[in-house]
């Protein structure tokens, strides 16, 4: 599956979106974002993937921001909308009902933190380095990062990074929960496979109602998301994969998935 600035392969449950713009350090122009938005739209529909990973080519970056040639010759109403398709596709990828691991190879930056922050998991190599200096440009995350990050990291450290526009270390990012795990350059996107793998091996209904429950039961009050967590509970108990599973756990044999 080829795009203009994207690459994607697909080896069986497991689908590898690589940003394709190495020369300009993969960043995030509006043909990218086209390209975003087609390649996940596809990938969600697809039964056969179950995880999804995300990196960018070369070793310098996974994606330094926005192009800022375009963003530069942005006015305010051109701004909301910029903003708004952004979010959108940023969405798209957040909830596409598959498990999307960012593997952060160089620099995460802006909107290339962003894209980070919207999905499932992060890893990064040792060489990473996230920040969002927009603020630096005189304006704020508009993909967003503002509401992700701090809901990611809590509002302290969130408003640490945002309003300083400082640029921290994968070490760091460790520390304060942005990203899961910090590995060696050689060794991101074969981890990032030993868990899609992990996650592919695993019911596929319960594995996107279980990232259901937490997207949204974080965004309410505890007796509310502790009902929605019954509720979909009883909704996966209903389930042929529940049935398969918890008889081949009798039978003590591997379960055979349907995703039914």
């Amino acid at each position: 599956m080829e795009h203009e600035n994207l690459l994607c392969e697909i080896e069986g449950a497991i689908a590898t979106v690589t940003l394709n713009r190495p020369k300009v350090l993969n960043a995030l122009d509006a043909a990218t974002f086209s390209d975003l938005r087609s390649i996940f739209t596809s990938l969600a529909a697809d039964d056969s993937i179950r995880a999804i990973l995300i990196t960018g080519a070369g070793n310098r970056a996974f994606a330094a921001g926005a192009d800022i040639r375009e963003l530069a010759m942005v006015d305010g109403l051109a701004g909301k909308e910029l903003s708004l398709r952004g979010q959108a596709i940023f969405s798209l990828i957040e909830s596409c009902g598959k498990p999307v691991i960012a593997c952060i190879n160089g620099f995460a930056l802006g909107g290339g933190c962003e894209l980070a922050l919207a999905c499932t998991l992060r890893l990064a190599s040792d060489t990473a380095k996230l920040g969002q200096p927009e603020v630096k440009l005189g304006l704020l995350p508009g993909y967003g990062g503002s509401q992700r990050l701090p809901r990611l990291i809590g509002q302290g450290a969130a408003l640490h990074l945002l309003l300083t526009g400082e640029i921290i270390s994968a070490e760091e990012a460790l520390r304060i929960g942005l990203v899961n795990e910090v590995l060696q350059p050689d060794r991101l996107l074969p981890r990032a496979r030993e868990i899609a793998q992990a996650i592919a091996a695993v019911a596929p209904l319960a594995v996107r109602h279980c990232m259901e429950a937490v997207q949204h039961g974080c965004d309410l009050p505890l007796p509310d998301a502790l009902y929605l967590e019954a509720s979909i509970f009883g909704l996966l108990c209903g389930t042929q994969d529940k049935t398969e599973g918890t008889q081949a756990f009798l039978d003590k044999r591997k379960p055979d998935w349907k995703g039914r």
